[in-house]
């Protein structure tokens, strides 16, 4: 069975919910500690979203400089498949996995909904389920998830591919272009602010063309990685 591992610092709050998505997905969740030396031979990590140490000095700037992070960006680098969600994502910015950086929303509030996407990329270890241009429902929760970067980043990101998702039907927190995704060059790094591990259950989700809390948008997310690592 495939390996995914979920990392856990100090004021991560969604690892649960992430180790449970790679279950359902069809995956085995391997729990990974923010001291661990090692990856323990999963084949995939996930950083989940939270607080992690706290958001002192900025989101992510401590989670950086972890022991676990250390390993994942060498593995990274050797095309291992790395997942950053919200607090995940700003971690993988300041561990330069990604490029630009996350600031406060524009509105200086923290912003809690549903939230339509874009998908603009399925070619990358985390999103082959999904279909270019399609629409996807996912919950969004974040106080720092104003994505930012400078002009020539911004196009280069648009210009090879590598902005994966976009907000669609309103911009909830000033992103540049609307982003709320990116992957590296290679499409095994991908991070994104909504939280697609709280869209993977029916009865639990958004709600979904089912019926009320019937969406289960962000589960390919979790089956589109198990399907590259057997591909």
């Amino acid at each position: 069975m495939t390996r995914i591992g979920v990392v856990t610092f100090p004021g991560t709050l969604d690892d649960r919910d992430a180790a449970r998505a790679v279950r359902l997905a069809g995956g085995e969740p391997v729990a990974l500690w923010h001291a661990d030396a090692d990856l323990h031979g999963v084949d995939a990590v996930v950083l989940p979203g939270g607080f992690s140490y706290g958001d002192y000095l900025r989101a992510g700037a401590i989670s950086r400089f972890a022991p676990v992070m250390s390993e994942i960006v060498d593995g990274a680098h050797r095309g291992l498949p790395v997942l950053g969600i919200c607090n995940g994502f700003q971690v993988l910015t300041e561990a330069h996995l990604l490029p630009g950086s996350m600031i406060k929303n524009d509105h200086l509030h923290f912003v809690c909904r549903e939230q339509v996407l874009t998908v603009e990329n399925a070619d990358t270890a985390w999103t082959r389920d999904y279909t270019a241009g399609e629409q996807i429902t996912i919950p969004l929760k974040n106080q720092d998830g104003q994505y930012v970067a400078d002009e020539r980043t911004l196009d280069e990101l648009e210009g090879e591919g590598r902005v994966v998702f976009r907000y669609t039907g309103g911009n909830p927190n000033g992103s540049r272009r609307d982003i709320a995704g990116i992957s590296n060059a290679r499409g095994n790094v991908v991070g994104l602010m909504p939280h697609p591990e709280h869209a993977v259950e029916a009865g639990f989700g958004p709600d979904g063309g089912q019926g009320p809390r019937s969406g289960t948008d962000g589960l390919r997310f979790f089956t589109s990685v198990l399907h590259s690592l057997v591909g």
